[in-house]
């Protein structure tokens, strides 16, 4: 028999496999092809076949889909060890989703029409593997249904390992990167039901921060460079997406984040341990606490990650308010013509143009952007290497500056290390000043929401100056009713988010001594902030803004009929003629044109000024 090439070996280890014996796994992997793609390179699309079983031998695959906007987003990073297109098992299904080499990419894989050549007519052999295929989808979903419902979990084998900690032993599920700590913390902190793989960017900073200390821990000499390297490697896979169900403590949690810390420590070493040939729990080998959280307390980590965390989660807010403002400036060149009445007070006041109003929001909303930047910037300085309580006990010397050094390698950010660790660790300011700037945000967008919806009412019976784009139908009793639902709910968020700074505020000056135990509360305001204003303001600009058409009609017959047109008159008239001409407007129900050539005012000078697109520019 042909000696199997090295590179096809891994697809005996593949789940659906496991079931045939060691001749059949040998004749399989005959049928192995191997191709190296390009980076950018395109290996499926969507609506294509699922025609090939594929194995990631070396270097990263993203899958991608487009949204409900139109716009491809990114769903997952596959790495070494994935597998791609098992549904080729099934029927002739398609991919949903586009596969692209971000990387140099070496793939191994099995073509449906090979497949097919090796079961032939041997329909056991077709049963065995669809029923280990089975196996693996109901453990999928068992897990799935472990991260959403918690402790609510039939264990997917049925199989435990035992894990001690300080309270004793405790059984963890064989197939769980976490162990007995997280378990514990789930039971104690089944309180609001938003996990930590809620929150993907501070799982992200978790792993960079780990991967830094294991790095810095290196550079002093306190970790050997063969686990670090595991813990390393564990840290990239959690960067680009992947364990992240297995982040499930609450994010409303005693102990100061103990207990996220302790979640990420073990996700870690399992995974690390897996990476270097070992069972998950076999912590003599590597170990959450001795190893991954060498040199580390939470006190230093967790706020260092919340930051890091932060500021990831906010480039997807300041790209859509970004966007959003593009949209207003489009809408005012586009609306730059048309004249209607300004309002003081709820009141006529005096002509402008509808594009200066919406060129109005556009400036308001790049000054919330310009103040979500400077705060944003506080949150740069870290006190991590502080340890427990900014003194630096159980850190080598040098650790300190060594992991900011390395955290700045792993992010690529302006990292900074605090001056005074001890103040640093019990200070949470740079969280108030950042909950601050986006409060301010939702309040200057929840003001413009009920502009839009002001402008829109009616349509027939209110001011109707613009229309919304009709997104759904507005009732279940009046026919015909459209309602603003898109700055309805941007209203909604702008609520909570306001509601989050306060929670914020009053956690922040709950902190005593030397910590602020109130940081998860910290942590889950500012990030539920963070990601509901993101969307609040992709859907504003994409179902509202971009859609807004102005009713030029309207908008100048009330400009027309507005006594408002007077104010011009106050310098050629005086302001006690002005008046009498507005009142007798008012009453009689007269323009003020009319009035004016009734009491024998009108002049080629009044008239001029009377021009509303005059007064839209006196200059």
């Amino acid at each position: 028999m042909t000696k199997t090439p090295d590179w096809a070996q891994p697809f005996r280890e593949l789940h659906i496999f496991t079931s045939l014996t060691a001749a059949e796994a040998e004749r399989l992997l005959t049928f192995v092809e191997r191709r190296v793609y390009r980076e950018g390179e395109r290996i499926f699309g969507e609506g294509d076949p699922r025609a090939r079983m594929l194995l990631i031998r070396r270097g990263r695959v993203e899958l991608t889909r487009v949204d409900v906007y139109g716009v491809r987003r990114s769903v997952a990073i596959m790495v070494r060890g994935d597998v791609l297109g098992e549904g080729m098992m099934i029927g002739e299904t398609v991919h949903t989703t586009t596969g692209v080499a971000v990387a140099e990419t070496e793939l191994v894989f099995l073509h449906r029409d090979r497949l097919r050549q090796f079961v032939g007519d041997d329909h056991g052999l077709e049963k065995r593997m669809l029923a280990t295929l089975l196996g693996e989808v109901v453990g999928r979903v068992d897990q799935l249904m472990f991260r959403t419902s918690g402790l609510a979990h039939a264990f997917s084998t049925g199989k435990t390992r035992t894990e001690h900690d300080l309270l004793g032993d405790g059984e963890v599920q064989a197939e769980a990167y976490f162990g007995l700590q997280t378990l514990r913390a789930m039971s104690n902190f089944d309180i609001g039901g938003g996990r930590l793989n809620a929150y993907p960017n501070l799982i992200k900073a978790l792993a960079m921060v780990k991967k830094a200390c294991a790095l810095a821990n290196v550079d002093c000499g306190v970790l050997k460079p063969e686990l670090a390297k595991a813990i390393g490697d564990a840290c990239d896979e959690v960067i680009v997406g992947k364990l992240h169900d297995y982040f499930v403590v609450d994010m409303l949690q005693g102990g100061a984040g103990t207990s996220t810390n302790m979640n990420a420590n073990e996700v870690l070493a399992n995974r690390a341990l897996e990476l270097l040939g070992h069972d998950k729990g076999d912590y003599d080998r590597l170990h959450p606490n001795n190893h991954v959280n060498c040199s580390q307390s939470t006190n230093d980590v967790y706020p260092s990650a919340l930051k890091l965390g932060m500021i990831l989660s906010s480039e997807r807010l300041i790209d859509s308010v970004q966007a959003l403002i593009g949209a207003f400036e489009r809408k005012a060149k586009e609306f730059a013509k048309v004249v209607k009445m300004g309002r003081t007070q709820l009141q006529d006041a005096v002509p402008m143009t509808l594009g200066q109003e919406f060129q109005a929001f556009a400036t308001t909303l790049r000054q919330e952007l310009a103040g979500l930047h400077r705060t944003r910037g506080d949150l740069h300085t870290l006190n991590l290497g502080g340890t427990a309580i900014g003194t630096r006990l159980n850190a080598p010397k040098g650790y300190p500056e060594r992991a900011i050094q390395r955290l700045r390698e792993v992010t690529g950010l302006d990292l900074v290390l605090a001056a005074d660790l001890i103040e640093a660790t019990s200070d949470t300011q740079a969280f108030v000043m950042f909950s601050s700037s986006l409060k301010s945000l939702a309040i200057k967008l929840s003001k413009v929401c009920s502009d839009l919806r002001l402008l829109s009412s009616g349509p027939r019976a209110g001011l109707g100056e613009i229309q919304l784009p009709p997104r759904q139908p507005g009732s279940s009793i009046m026919p015909g009713k459209v309602n603003p639902v898109i700055p309805e709910v941007v209203n909604q968020v702008a609520f909570r988010v306001i509601g989050n700074d306060l929670a914020v505020t009053l956690a922040a000056e709950a902190g005593q001594l030397q910590l602020n135990v109130m940081e998860p509360v910290i942590a889950a305001s500012i990030l539920e902030s963070l990601k509901i204003l993101a969307n609040a303001v992709l859907t504003l600009r994409h179902n509202c803004v971009d859609g807004i058409v102005a009713n030029v009609e309207q908008c100048r017959r009330f400009v027309e009929n507005s006594i408002g047109l007077v104010t011009a008159l106050v310098p050629a008239l005086g302001y006690g003629t002005a008046t009498d001409v507005a009142a007798e407007a008012l009453a009689s129900g007269k323009s003020v044109a009319d009035v004016l050539r009734g009491r024998g005012l009108m002049t080629e000078a009044i008239a001029a000024s009377l021009a509303p697109e005059r007064m839209t520019n006196p200059d």
